[in-house]
This record gives structure tokens, C-alpha cells and sequence, in this order.
């Protein structure tokens, strides 16, 4: 009984010591390091991308964000706009509407959303491409296809008193490739955009 009853004791001891051991390894240490070794390799990614604008936070690389007039859901013409998003670019709330591609819901938002898209820029519906009336699978995509900066360029440049050759260029100007040459597709950032259409504004 004795020597049961110490083996039971030295087999808790050793569970024990093992659980405080990996305790401090994969709790304290592991995630030091790693958070280390992001801070110096990855400062900027692993602080989340974040903008900064005269020293103020204007928002994430990463995270798309609505580009409305002020208190209202309307879009505002000044600016260029991002994709549709379904969690209305709400990061804690992220995904798409889970709508098949042949659901009439999704058909018939499409559809006006072309529409609008189409008024508002001031092109024929043929010229709006997908990424301007579908949210991405996140909901707070922060890119859009050359294609949908494009079509917004005379809106944009008419809003803001600006030559159209001018927005057309800093369009191109932040046009992004492939990673690696062929990985994803060709975008545009558009906080970025939008950060470099307010200074071209200024000057």
C-alpha cells in the first residue's frame, strides 16, 4: 500500500513539474520570443500595418474602411472607394454574406449595386467591374482592382478640382503586382490612394 501510494506521489511530482516546465516553455518563453523576433523582422506587420498621417492614426494597410461622407452611409465623391463589405468593414465582425452565387438575394443586390456603382462614377454598367459590387470573403478587404480605381478617376479628380491626368497618375502609381510575379492579382490600395489623393489635393 506504502509503495503504491509513493509511486502515485512521484508520478503527481513529475506531472506536476512537467505542466511547469511546459507552463513557462510554450507560455512565457515561446511567445517572448516569437513576439521578439516579430518586433524586429516584422515591426510594421506585426504592429498591424497601422497609417500614420501628420501623427495622427488614419487607419491600417490591412483592414478596408468606409470612405462616406461624414455621418451619413453615402459614399462621398472625393474619395475613392473600396469594395462592398456585408460587416460594413467592421474587423470583429468579418465574412461575407454567405450567399451562393445563384441566390436571387445576391443576384438582385448585385444588380443594384452595379447600378449605383454606375451612376455614381458615371460609366456604362459594362465598364463596373466585380470587385466594385462583390465583398471579398473578409468583408474588410483594403485593395481593389486597377480596373475599379480606374473608373472612379474622373469622378474623383471633378470632386477635388484636379487635372484627370493627374489622379490617373497616382492610380498607376499605386498599382501593385503579382507577388512574386504571380501570386494574386494586380490592386490598389486604397488608404493608400486615398492618403496620396489628399496630398496631390493640397499642393
Amino acid at each position: 500500500m506504502n509503495n503504491s501510494v509513493a509511486n502515485t506521489g512521484r508520478l503527481a511530482w513529475a506531472a506536476l513539474r512537467m505542466l511547469l516546465v511546459l507552463t513557462v516553455v510554450t507560455g512565457i518563453i515561446y511567445p517572448l520570443v516569437v513576439t521578439g523576433i516579430g518586433q524586429l523582422a516584422f515591426h510594421d506587420k506585426a504592429n498591424g500595418s497601422i497609417v500614420k498621417v501628420d501623427g495622427k492614426e488614419v487607419g491600417s494597410k490591412l483592414i478596408g474602411q468606409s470612405w462616406n461622407i461624414k455621418g451619413t452611409d453615402k459614399p462621398d465623391p472625393k474619395w475613392f472607394q473600396g469594395r462592398p463589405s456585408h460587416s460594413d468593414y467592421d474587423p470583429l465582425a468579418t465574412g461575407s454574406s454567405q450567399l451562393g452565387a445563384s441566390d436571387p438575394r445576391l443576384v438582385k443586390a448585385v444588380t443594384a449595386a452595379k447600378k449605383q456603382v454606375a451612376e455614381f462614377n458615371g460609366v456604362p454598367e459594362s465598364e463596373v467591374p466585380v470587385d466594385a459590387v462583390t465583398g471579398s470573403a473578409s468583408a474588410i478587404d483594403p485593395d481593389i482592382s486597377p480596373e475599379y480605381a480606374q473608373i472612379q478617376v474622373k469622378r474623383v479628380a471633378e470632386a477635388n478640382g484636379l487635372p484627370v491626368s493627374e489622379v490617373e497618375k497616382l492610380v498607376k502609381d499605386h498599382i501593385r503586382g503579382r507577388t512574386l510575379g504571380f501570386l494574386d492579382q494586380p490592386r490598389v490600395n486604397v488608404l493608400e490612394l486615398n492618403i496620396a489623393l489628399k496630398e496631390l489635393a493640397r499642393n
